[in-house]
């Protein structure tokens, strides 16, 4: 396993109880002590021990998260105070100008922490953290406040729909903290203001803005290295983008669905807002460069092949190193809006940002919690929505990869919802793959899979309380690609609302879920034939060992 990978963490061993078994493969059938009890060990963990980065149905994501998923988030000197830059913290002014001054001229210097001192801070405006290694960090959830007037409509301006109609795209975008580089921040809200639709990935405004760095030969799915035609350009250390275009045929499309009779017999040309999702962009740090041989910090997501015109890019200069700590962000109360006709009362969000983080994070009253546009390797840890209710508690779009939440709680609403008005929960689409939630609390929301075909995608250690809708629109193509894992899922109320998803997602693994039953929104396969999909200790959670996939995968060793 991991030759590079830490000692296991005390977190790893008292937090999941999965490493007992980290110093070899313990064979199906055989029972393992674990917190709580004996469990039997699951023949799909035996399994995926002998081919993690190959398994036909569980994703390998032991390094997802900020830093490969690492235990500490940095510490940078306190290089300012946002009491010395005129804020006041008693809710008597606006305090938002002066954190913002604060964040812009540590930003300038090079980076550092902005101390946000215990109090309530009103902000008539948005939060804005656009450089890198610049961290926000109030005196914790319980004690730093800020409390948030207006929306991101009247601060920024009504943000339509690229597909047209009334909808506002803040049902699902932006933030009232909002992490972003500075130059994408710059030319979204310019082209917001201007009604035009903002691209908001990787690649430049049109999508078209990149540079090619090196062209790749063929490798497969969970390869760590590839051979490129030419080196120059490419060092250590660098930040770069992995571009799958497709083919006429749409294989990339059928290959991130696990290929075969069911995804070649798919309609694909029809998918307007799926296709529109294409290229795939996978930004990932190269480790080293020798010859013509470029190694990478995770193995390769899918195969790379000639048909794909895979090639190293160049890609917006993304936010890294930066985070928000210890606060509440809590909105002015209203009603929640009806469904898709969010004004922007939203949480925090990230946006082309790579290695980024937020941690000990309450948000209150807000129409989305928190969100993940165009983000990869970044964290979300202990992290909590609460109040009136939220149409996205947690959002993961526009080719978002390899980002970790963890301890996370969506709380049960305080006011009844509106008619008219829709949860969903934690959400996953457009094309976003080897995202992890781990360790959560859903009294309300369910598993969102919002078409837009994910996949590798993994859910474990959760209790849900499953009483949301998943969305999407049939342009958007297939709820799932292949190995989409949910594993140790505990279900209060009995209801299904795509937990369980044995007979809906191709190449899938559900281990150890309740037993749940179907409801009105009763969903059916997008592929014909055989899915290929396991299903194991289904109503019986925590039943299995490892409990929680996502930290056994960490205690593994390279």
């Amino acid at each position: 396993m991991e030759t590079s990978q830490r000692a296991i963490s005390r977190r790893t061993l008292l937090g999941s109880a999965t490493a007992v078994a980290a110093t070899g493969i313990v064979g199906p059938g055989t029972s393992t002590a674990i917190a709580g009890g004996a469990a039997e060990t699951s023949p799909l963990w035996a399994e995926f021990r002998r081919t993690p980065y190959t398994h036909p149905q569980i994703p390998y994501v032991a390094r997802a998260g900020s830093r490969r998923g690492a235990e500490h988030f940095p510490r940078y000197p306190m290089r300012a105070n946002v009491l010395d830059f005129g804020a006041e913290r008693d809710g008597s002014a606006d305090a938002a100008p002066a954190i913002n001054r604060a964040l812009a001229a540590v930003g300038e210097r090079g980076g550092g922490t902005v101390h946000l001192p215990a109090g309530t801070y009103r902000i008539d405006d948005l939060i804005r953290i656009g450089h890198s290694n610049v961290v926000l960090r109030g005196a914790g959830s319980g004690r730093t406040t800020l409390f948030a007037t207006k929306n991101l409509t009247e601060l920024v301006g009504p943000y339509g729909s690229r597909y047209g109609g009334d909808k506002s795209s803040w049902s699902w975008a932006g933030g009232l903290i909002w992490l972003c580089p500075k130059d994408r921040w710059d030319s979204l809200t310019t082209a917001i203001r201007a009604r035009a639709w903002p691209f908001e990935g990787w690649t430049g405004n049109r999508r078209d803005e990149w540079r090619t760095l090196a062209t790749v030969r063929p490798a497969r799915r969970g390869d760590w290295s590839v051979t490129v035609d030419d080196t120059t350009a490419l060092r250590r250390g660098q930040l770069v983008l992995l571009r799958l275009a497709d083919d006429a045929g749409n294989t990339l499309l059928e290959h991130m669905a696990g290929g075969g009779p069911g995804p070649e017999a798919y309609v694909w040309d029809d998918k307007t807002k799926l296709t529109s999702y294409v290229p795939y962009e996978w930004p990932v740090r190269i480790t080293a460069v020798k010859r013509n041989r470029v190694t990478f910090e995770r193995p390769l997501p899918l195969d790379i092949r000639p048909e794909w015109d895979p090639r190293i890019v160049t890609l917006v200069t993304p936010l890294t190193g930066s985070g928000v700590e210890g606060l509440t962000l809590e909105a002015t109360e209203t009603p929640q809006s009806q469904h898709l006709l969010d004004k922007g009362y939203n949480g925090v969000t990230f946006q082309c940002a790579y290695d980024c983080w937020a941690d000990d994070i309450t948000v209150r009253h807000v129409d989305n919690g928190f969100g993940l546009v165009a983000v990869s390797a970044c964290t979300l840890r202990r992290t909590r929505v609460e109040g009136r209710g939220s149409h996205h508690p947690y959002f993961c779009r526009e080719g978002s990869h390899d980002n970790l939440v963890e301890d996370f709680t969506i709380a049960r609403r305080t006011v009844p919802a509106p008619a008219g008005t829709q949860l969903h929960g934690i959400n996953v689409e457009g094309l976003s793959s080897h995202n992890v939630w781990s360790r959560g609390r859903m009294e309300m929301g369910t598993f969102d899979t919002h078409r837009g075909m994910p996949f590798a995608n993994v859910r474990t250690d959760i209790t849900v309380d499953n009483n949301g809708r998943h969305g999407g629109d049939a342009s958007a193509g297939p709820l799932y690609g292949a190995r989409f894992t949910h594993w140790n899922v505990t279900v209060t109320n009995e209801r299904a609302g795509l937990v369980k998803i044995d007979e809906i997602a191709p190449y899938s693994a559900t281990v150890a879920i309740s037993t749940v039953r179907e409801f009105d929104q009763t969903d059916v396969p997008d592929f014909g034939g055989a899915l290929n999909s396991r299903l194991e200790a289904y109503g019986s959670p925590g039943a299995v060992h490892p409990r929680n996939l996502y930290e056994a995968q960490r205690a593994l060793r390279r």
